[in-house]
């Protein structure tokens, strides 16, 4: 049997009729209550480890926006906090999101919106969790790191056409063997350009870092691509040798 979402909500029991509460039962939530004071909500989270916290920002006590603070200091539990409010402030709602809040809703709220919002934002949240998005994460952190070691700026078209064409080397080493007739079109395909746009701006930008790159960086990258008498690399030779360098380092590393 699938577990349910456990929703602990700042709502006394009556505030929810029975069709509202059938309605949750059958959207897979297990619902839990709280007063409308920080400290009994911040018990209660510590206490019961609800996947999903629907919190008035104004309790008594703590306010909402210290109980999230605390749960992150202080508690290895770590919910979903949707805040919700009475009144709509710019102010507040970049307040709460800026401590923790993954949504804001304003009162009166749909309660079925608001299921398919959570439903999604919990679904979002799993798949963030999952080891394998944390090492395509890492991946891509490291290729930006290398990037910017190497001095392609970030502001120019051709930094995004290589990191993604590093990426796309180092899952599918094969790609490299094909250069104009599959790398670039899918590296076009997803920025919404032309093939040749594509490899003029990744040319351009090999060539920036090789004017203002740290030779020394450089080097430890491409070795012999540097020398004087054989110029920069070309294009799919900067590829080729960073997704080697990161397959190598990963598959040492596993």
């Amino acid at each position: 049997m699938e577990n349910k979402i456990k929703l602990l909500l700042t709502e006394e029991p009556n505030e929810f009729d029975e069709e509202t509460l059938r309605f949750l039962n059958s959207k897979n939530f297990s619902v839990h209550y709280s007063a409308k004071d920080g400290e009994e909500l911040l018990n209660k989270i510590n206490e019961i480890h609800p996947d999903v916290v629907l919190f008035d920002l104004f309790l008594t006590r703590l306010d909402g926006i210290s109980v999230m603070r605390h749960i992150r200091n202080e508690s290895n539990c770590s919910p979903l906090f949707i805040a919700f409010s009475n009144y709509r402030s710019a102010l507040l709602e970049q307040e709460a999101m800026n401590n923790g809040a993954s949504y804001f809703v304003l009162k009166p709220y749909n309660i079925n919106d608001l299921t398919e919002n959570i439903t999604m934002l919990m679904n979002t949240k799993n798949i963030m969790n999952n080891p394998g998005y944390q090492s395509n994460l890492n991946i891509e952190v490291k290729v930006t790191e290398i990037l910017h070691q190497i001095g392609v700026p970030a502001h120019i078209k051709g930094y995004h056409y290589l990191r993604d064409s590093i990426l796309m080397s180092i899952e599918k080493p094969e790609i490299i063997n094909a250069v104009t007739k599959e790398l670039y079109p899918s590296v076009a395909l997803k920025y919404e350009t032309t093939s040749s746009r594509v490899e003029r701006a990744i040319r351009h930008a090999i060539e920036v870092a090789w004017d203002r790159g740290d030779m020394d960086v450089l080097n430890s990258y491409f070795g012999y691509t540097i020398h004087n008498s054989r110029g920069k690399p070309t294009n799919s030779e900067f590829i080729a040798m960073i997704s080697d360098k990161l397959r190598l380092q990963l598959k040492n590393a596993s």
